[in-house]
């Protein structure tokens, strides 16, 4: 065997394929670990709870002066529908979003939007606010948290 072979025979399949897709690094993450899968969280939650969650999030950024703008008003129904099937499907309930929209594509998606660090932060106080309010089961809430943090971060696309 030559020396390629036995290179490619050594390499992590990894990291011979490129366009193999790593996952998190656990050293990454801010949470403990925990028990709880995320693709769980929707048979805590329920379709009712992530409907409680996206309300109470849209009837705040509809008075909000960072993001109401980025909120069309005729849009607002569509736009609760697309979170909510989003979230359910991403935590474990049925695929709507995606049999709907395809692959959810979230920078592509939000690349028209000035999203700075004040936006990112407004956007994840109000859904702070929003999750204090529906009263999830605490497993499901510290889950949700992280994802929320983590997706609001990785849309910022504008410096200040």
């Amino acid at each position: 065997m030559g020396a390629g072979g036995r290179e490619a025979a050594e390499t992590p399949a990894a990291a011979r394929d490129p366009h193999h897709i790593r996952g998190p690094d656990p050293a990454a993450h801010t949470l403990p670990a925990m028990d709880l899968l995320d693709t769980r969280v929707y048979e805590l939650v329920g379709e009712e709870g992530f409907r409680r969650l996206v309300a109470a999030f849209y009837a705040r950024v509809r008075q909000d002066d960072i993001l109401s703008p980025m909120y069309p008003e005729q849009d607002s129904a569509g736009a609760e529908e697309r979170l909510r099937d989003f979230l359910v499907g991403r935590f474990g309930g049925p695929m709507r979003y995606v049999q709907s929209r395809g692959h959810p594509r979230l920078r592509m998606r939000h690349g028209r939007f000035k999203i700075n660090q004040a936006a990112r932060d407004r956007w994840v106080s109000l859904m702070e606010a929003a999750l204090d309010e529906s009263n999830l089961p605490p497993d499901a809430t510290a889950m949700l948290r992280q994802f929320f943090h983590d997706s609001a971060t990785f849309l910022i696309n504008h410096g200040e």
